[in-house]
């Protein structure tokens, strides 16, 4: 991540010796952040950004120090709970919202597998045997269809999943096309892409999503947002006061979206574009009945 030398200047070659002792040694951008910070921190503090900024590293103020954990017990209203294969980046829907896959072998899961797509599922796999993958496609497209599908690993396993779209409880993320929704997005994947995630679910949405909160390495990855100024307390629907927190926390620090002066938001711009949209759709409807 970061290359020194024998020969680099001294607060260098400080730092060399830092990072050789490290035990583990630093393999996240803010785990390199914390090290330079604590190992140069009587040196002046324009130069320790300026350190951070050449090689690519998170200024002070936007690192964050969690401190929820993952629950040992399940909270209050919680309905249930299940453990993700790892997230694919390409199933990030936005800041606060995702697709992951259970395995039907979990025992929750495993129970209730609709009958046709167990069938599905072993008629795909003959076709993927006789390679007639014209055939095995349009089965998966079903199976699809019905909520799951199969996962083909390098070792020719197969596995059955089921497929959950989540919401993530208590925020609310700039849209994609709002100002900082790309980097919502890029943030929320940075943090949960490859991860086996654990989603304690609460519910759905009108939208047959499940409101979850979803722990990463144990981390709460609604706090990570929240503190790292990438989404609003969603309050309308949740109250927690520790979300009000954190968002006070990155508004002082006036990271992430915080930066702008009066960021608008996404609940307000989802309403606005609304109407937008219907406006368009009537006015549409009008010179088609010229």
């Amino acid at each position: 991540m970061i290359s020194f030398t024998s020969r680099s200047p001294p607060r260098y070659r400080k730092l060399l010796e830092a990072w050789r002792a490290a035990k583990p040694p630093p393999k996240t951008p803010e785990e390199a952040a914390r090290l330079v910070i604590e190992t140069l921190k009587r040196h002046q503090k324009a130069d320790v950004e300026g350190l951070l900024a050449f090689y690519g590293l998170p200024l002070p103020h936007t690192l964050v120090q969690l401190t929820a954990g993952a629950p040992i017990s399940l909270p209050a209203g919680v309905k249930y709970e299940f453990q993700t294969f790892p997230v694919d980046s390409r199933a990030i829907a936005d800041g606060d919202g995702m697709t992951v896959y259970v395995s039907t072998t979990d025992p929750r899961e495993s129970s209730c597998v609709p009958r046709e797509v167990q069938v599905a599922a072993v008629q795909r796999s003959q076709a993927r045997v006789e390679k007639n993958y014209t055939k095995a496609d349009a089965i998966h497209e079903k199976i699809i269809e019905s909520g799951y599908r199969v996962l083909d690993f390098q070792n020719n396993e197969e596995i059955l999943v089921r497929i959950y779209r989540i919401r993530l409880r208590g925020i609310d993320a700039p849209e994609n096309a709002m100002p900082y929704g790309k980097e919502a997005k890029e943030e929320l994947t940075k943090i949960v892409k490859g991860k086996c995630l654990r989603v304690l679910v609460y519910g759905e949405d009108q939208y047959g999503r499940c409101v979850a909160d979803i722990y990463c390495d144990g981390k709460f990855v609604q706090e990570l947002m929240l503190k790292k100024g990438f989404a609003w307390h969603y309050a309308t629907y949740d109250q927690r006061p520790e979300l009000a927190r954190w968002e006070k926390e990155a508004q002082a620090k006036r990271v992430g979206l915080w930066a702008s002066s009066n960021p608008e938001k996404p609940w307000e711009w989802r309403k606005k574009n609304k109407k937008k949209g219907q406006k368009r759709i009537r006015r549409k409807d009008k010179s088609e009945s010229r």
